[in-house]
């Protein structure tokens, strides 16, 4: 029988390569499948516990009034973030406009936005204000500051004290992921420790967190550990790559309540939103999430040691504690790093055939170059790889419903990137 490899016309000295990292790092595979069973029992506790049954895929049209479905999934997201409410929907179109959708919510004019990660993530400059747009933020009256992280990628705590000590802040930010930055995402413990010190200070600032790609990669979650309000993605980690659309807000029930009336409009809030059949992806999506979840940390662990074998600088390595999905690879030369994400893309089940190219994305300063063969557009739960076309050109792969087929298009887009 062909080798499965020879299938896709993958060389065998890169088929090596792959069995001689999986063995390197075989702990370190293991110690993500005993976090995603520890999830998976978390999630399943949930659904037991809402009783979730067939009448809750049905489906609502119109106003979506009494949507025992919706209903139940938002009971399910409370339990497992442990949180007083959640606003789970498909209004959301994307990770950006839940964490927008918070915002707006929670800032009045004459308040001040405080992020303590640096620059948030390109798509969320334009809502700030730190591009220029007439009902940014900014426009509104809304006041905004960061600091910085350190240069080992953790929290400034003497600068975030001196600050909030001296200046009257509303809300903090906390972006969990990398973004397009070359630094390790957050751990749970990083933020805990954040946390405690902003509330020793002041109790009432409220703490958001943006855990886009970080749902399930660890046990606990930033809500856990004091967080009020944490923001994500349907089609990202906690989608398991079934949600079609939306996103979640977990947190408070006051803050929850002020999200929901920013997301429809005063008096209305959660009472409206028909979710037109799709519960059942909702609700099996995140029943899947954590399985899903450690193939792509398996996927992200082997593109990391085999970059790293190959000679390239990897954030993070392979065998450190990962706070996200994502594994950024810094390949130093604008074409190496569009042939890897076009190998990506060669590997991918939809659109194969197709070859991606940088573009002016909506939202992005720079052009962008993205694979993204996926069942739901722009899934980067799916395995994805994607970048801004700038120094020091830097690929940003994320997803992998399934570890073999990751594997397989490691394999392929670093073919692709060698030229062999």
């Amino acid at each position: 029988m062909e080798n499965s490899f020879r299938l896709l016309n993958i060389d065998s000295q890169i088929e090596e390569l792959s069995e001689k990292t999986e063995e390197k790092y075989k702990e370190d595979f293991e110690k993500i499948s005993e976090i995603e069973l520890y999830n998976q029992a978390k999630v399943l506790k949930a659904f037991k516990d809402a009783e979730i049954s067939q009448v809750h895929f049905s489906k609502t049209t119109g106003y979506g009034y009494d949507d025992i479905g919706r209903e139940a999934i938002e009971k399910i997201y409370a339990q497992i973030f442990h949180t007083e409410d959640s606003l789970v929907r498909i209004q959301f179109v994307n990770g950006t406009h839940t964490i927008a959708t918070a915002l707006e919510a929670m800032l009045l004019p004459g308040d001040k936005l405080l992020a303590i990660t640096g620059k948030p993530y390109d798509t969320l400059c334009e809502v700030i204000g730190l591009i220029e747009n007439k009902l940014s933020l900014k426009s509104y009256g809304v006041l905004y500051d960061q600091i910085e992280l350190k240069e080992d990628g953790g929290f400034d705590f003497p600068k975030i004290k001196e600050y909030i000590e001296n200046n009257k802040v509303k809300l903090i930010h906390i972006q969990r992921s990398k973004g397009y930055a070359l630094r390790k995402a957050l751990l749970i413990e990083d933020i805990e420790k954040v946390v405690q010190l902003i509330k020793s200070i002041d109790k009432n600032i409220i703490i958001m967190v943006d855990n886009c790609y970080g749902e399930f990669v660890e046990k606990r979650e930033p809500t856990d550990v004091g967080a009020d309000i944490a923001c994500g993605s349907l089609i990202k980690n906690i989608g398991g790559g079934l949600c079609e659309t939306g996103g979640y807000i977990v947190g408070r029930k006051d803050l929850i309540e002020l999200c929901s009336q920013k997301l429809t409009c005063p008096g209305i809030g959660k009472e409206c939103g028909a979710t037109l059949g799709q519960n059942r992806y909702i609700l099996q999506g995140l029943f899947n999430a954590p399985a899903v979840v450690k193939s792509a940390l398996h996927a992200a662990i082997l593109a990391s040691g085999m970059m790293a074998e190959l000679g390239f600088e990897v954030y993070p390595r392979a065998d450190e504690k990962r706070g996200d999905i994502v594994q950024a690879i810094k390949l130093g030369d604008k074409e190496k790093l569009i042939k890897f994400i076009q190998g990506i893309q060669y590997a991918s089940p939809v659109d194969s055939h197709v070859t991606p190219y940088p573009w002016n994305m909506p939202g992005y300063t720079d052009q962008v170059i993205m694979a993204a063969g996926t069942f739901v557009e722009g899934a980067s739960i799916e395995l994805s790889a994607d970048s801004p076309i700038r120094e020091p050109y830097v690929a940003y792969m994320q997803g992998g419903i399934t570890y073999e087929s990751a594997k397989l298009a490691i394999c392929q887009a670093i073919q692709n990137m060698i030229g062999e």
